[in-house]
């Protein structure tokens, strides 16, 4: 693995693309931790399955072919009236009449799951929710919507959630970090308690409330969740600025008449961004632990929008539906625990003492 690793960088090195040693070396510690390096692949190629989820579960085939025509529901909506049918109302596929008057002209081509999050399954033949089968590999739920088509966008959804409730925390903690740590003293007085006020609010009670008061959605509660997650990495930031700010090159690049901003920039946010990125994937980690959280206790998102906590709160109420439950779970567990020994591997690949052992 490591010859491989060198000689991808030589290839890259020939191409002006090469690492730097010290990113070279911790690359290599990356791989050197297997759990971490093959939990990355697994997360990577779970959320990319799932970007495709309207490919994979839809109750709409993926093409049409009529009357010597090519139609593609998934991404156009066709009226009954396209397919010969009486009304123009949007065509239900899975009524057997259109489904007929189809296959007298032509023939669909449906997605390995042919329901959507959303699709209530009315031809289920079983009583809410109902149990797996060949029609549901997981089952339905207690509204006969597919487990396993929710889960696939309940994935995606919290995935997206996360890594943009990430990248807005890390942007504003890093910012506020490095004001605090460079300028320091009263400066770094008064916003260290301004931070430490809004550290000791108890978020989730917050949350609570505003949830109850204001409908959520998808923006709301990421603004919502914003307010509170972006101090995680003040401390960090602020420290290695702190730390930093009195180095020799930083004094001589102000002698010079260097910028503030551009010392920020280019001589300390470097270092600081490597404590940063040992920290995102636990970040990651908790921003989808609290939308879960949210969305079992009916707090979160809107009931119309897949969530994998909903899905939790239904196993609770109907424990006779283990599946719905244990679904959930697996899931949920499978994706955390890829972070955590993502993070991990982050963290021990950005060690320098690990970083300067290696050969």
């Amino acid at each position: 693995m490591s010859s491989g690793i060198a000689a991808m960088s030589q290839r890259m090195g020939d191409r002006k693309f090469s690492l730097s040693p010290i990113n070279r070396r911790r690359l290599a510690n990356f791989v050197a931790n297997r759990r971490g390096f093959w939990s990355a692949w697994i997360f990577a190629a779970l959320f990319s399955i799932t970007l495709f989820s309207d490919l994979l579960a839809n109750d709409r085939p993926l093409f049409v072919w009529y009357d010597g025509a090519l139609f593609f529901p998934i991404f156009v909506s066709y009226s009954e009236t396209t397919f010969g049918g009486d009304f123009a109302t949007p065509a239900d596929f899975h009524d057997p009449y259109v489904a007929d008057l189809i296959t007298a002209k032509g023939a669909m081509m449906w997605p390995p799951i042919p329901f959507r999050f959303d699709t209530v399954d009315k031809e289920a033949g079983m009583a809410a929710p109902a149990r797996p089968s060949k029609r549901h590999l997981l089952g339905t739920d207690d509204q006969h919507r597919d487990v396993l088509a929710r889960i696939l966008y309940g994935f995606r959804l919290s995935v997206l959630f996360g890594v943009s409730l990430t990248i807005a925390s890390c942007f504003i903690g890093v910012v506020a970090g490095a004001v605090q740590g460079y300028f320091g003293g009263w400066t770094d007085l008064i916003f260290q308690r301004i931070v430490e006020i809004w550290h000791s609010i108890p978020a989730l009670y917050v949350l609570i409330v505003i949830a109850s008061v204001i409908k959520p959605d998808f923006v709301i509660l990421l603004l919502v969740l914003l307010l509170f997650s972006w101090v995680s990495l003040v401390g960090v930031v602020r420290a290695e600025f702190l730390r930093g700010r009195t180095l020799d090159y930083v004094l001589a690049a102000r002698a010079l008449g260097v910028g503030h901003s551009q010392i920020m920039v280019r001589h300390l946010l470097p270092n600081a961004m490597v404590a940063t990125m040992t920290f995102v994937p636990f970040i990651l980690n908790g921003s989808i632990t609290t939308l879960t959280s949210l969305d079992f206790l009916g707090f979160g998102l809107p009931p119309d929008y897949p969530s994998l906590g909903e899905l939790l709160r239904q196993g609770k109420n109907n424990l006779s539906a283990p599946w719905l439950g244990l679904s959930a779970f697996f899931v949920i567990g499978l994706m955390l625990s890829l972070l955590v020994f993502v993070g991990e591997a982050l963290r021990d690949a950005f060690d320098p003492r690990k970083t300067m052992e290696g050969g």
